[in-house]
Formats: C-alpha cells, sequence, structure tokens
C-alpha cells in the first residue's frame, strides 16, 4: 500500500497543526488562554486538554509579565528544562533550573526522609530572584511547594501544576488550586514534563508574537 505524505517545512507543519487542532476543536476557547490549550493539545494529541486544564484568574498575563522582566524557571525533571526554549527564556532575562541531580539535594532528601523532588523545591526557595514553577512529573514536588508558599518562604510568580500519575497526583493538584499564588493545573491524572514545558513555551512565544 502506498502512503502519500505532505510535504512541508517545520514551520508549515506547525501552523497545519493549529488549523488542525481548531477545527477538530469546533469551539471557541478563552481567548486569554487559547495558545496555552492549543499548544499542550499540539504537544499531547489529546484534546481532553481543552477542558482539563485550569487557570486561575490571569495567570497566563501575570506570567507573561513576569517573564517580561526576567524572570527564571524551575522545572521537576531534567526532561521538563530541556522542552523548554531556553533561547527564548534567555532573551528576556531568564533562565532554566532543575535541582534533581544535585548532591546537596539528594542528601538533604536522605536527610529528611523526603523525596528529592521535595528537596529540590526547598533549594529552589533559597533563590533570590522571581520565578515560576513547572511541575510535570512528582507530586511530592507540588505539595512541598504549596507548603513553602503556604509557610511565606516563596512567592513563584506562577505555578503549572501538570504532575502525572496515580499517587497523590490528583490530591496535589487540589492543593495547588487553593493556594494563593497564579497557576495553570491539569485537573485529574494527566500531565507530564512535556506538558510542562509546553506551557511555558507557550508563554514565551506569546510574548514573542510567534504564531
Amino acid at each position: 500500500m502506498k502512503i502519500e505524505l505532505q510535504k512541508a517545512l517545520p514551520a508549515e507543519i506547525e501552523a497545519r497543526s493549529m488549523e488542525i487542532i481548531a477545527a477538530e476543536l469546533g469551539r471557541t476557547l478563552d481567548p486569554e488562554n487559547e495558545a496555552v490549550i492549543k499548544r499542550v493539545i499540539h504537544t499531547s494529541a489529546d484534546f481532553d486538554y481543552a477542558d482539563n486544564l485550569w487557570f486561575s484568574e490571569h495567570a497566563v498575563q501575570k506570567a507573561a509579565e513576569a517573564l517580561k522582566n526576567g524572570a527564571s524557571i524551575v522545572t521537576d525533571t531534567q526532561m521538563a528544562k530541556a522542552g523548554i526554549n531556553k533561547t527564548a527564556l534567555s532573551s528576556l532575562g531568564g533562565e532554566a533550573y532543575c535541582f534533581m541531580a544535585d548532591e546537596d539535594v539528594a542528601q538533604a532528601a536522605k536527610r529528611n526522609g523526603t523525596t528529592r523532588a521535595a528537596a529540590s523545591m526547598e533549594k529552589a526557595a533559597g533563590l533570590q530572584k522571581p520565578l515560576i514553577f513547572a511541575i510535570g512529573n512528582a507530586p511530592t514536588a507540588l505539595v512541598r511547594l504549596c507548603e513553602l508558599i503556604e509557610e511565606k518562604k516563596i512567592a513563584p510568580k506562577l505555578v503549572i501544576g501538570v504532575p502525572v500519575g496515580f499517587v497523590n497526583v490528583v490530591e496535589s493538584k487540589e492543593l495547588l488550586m487553593q493556594a494563593p499564588v497564579p497557576s495553570i493545573v491539569a485537573r485529574g491524572r494527566k500531565g507530564g514534563s512535556n506538558v510542562a514545558a509546553a506551557i511555558v513555551n507557550a508563554i514565551l512565544y506569546q510574548i514573542a508574537k510567534r504564531p
């Protein structure tokens, strides 16, 4: 059987993909959150995110302003960090961090009987700069981050809470939805590092006026 493939450059493929997403959605999205929702669907090929993604009031707008003012990104996985467009981020004066592999984080986790993910959030709380957190894997990271927020040890400009899985995933997201910080949450069990990176990139591309 002969299969006919469409010939297109990467930019054309992305533009065509967005057209397909818009057509298959068949409905209008909130303009403020539309670019984020579509990029997550583009990344995952999962239209459930049109309904699963939850945004606190003006979360995208607040995050964009923070990034324009040089906010940096903290992730809970190297995969999420790798997926963020660091050229776009650095052009705004920001950096991307992931402390999961740091030896001091491993030692702190062992000493305190916690996970590395939780300990990495404690290390991030020591950064003296505006921060956006992109949590796509570890609910323990999200729970500890919510605790640090409640303890007033950190005040993130945005928390992206999209850990994937079965144990404490839904509960950690519900904690974040109650926290007094701008947030974007993938309700339910779905999410992942790729989704976390996609949300960050969607906001970065909006700043750069990329389609």
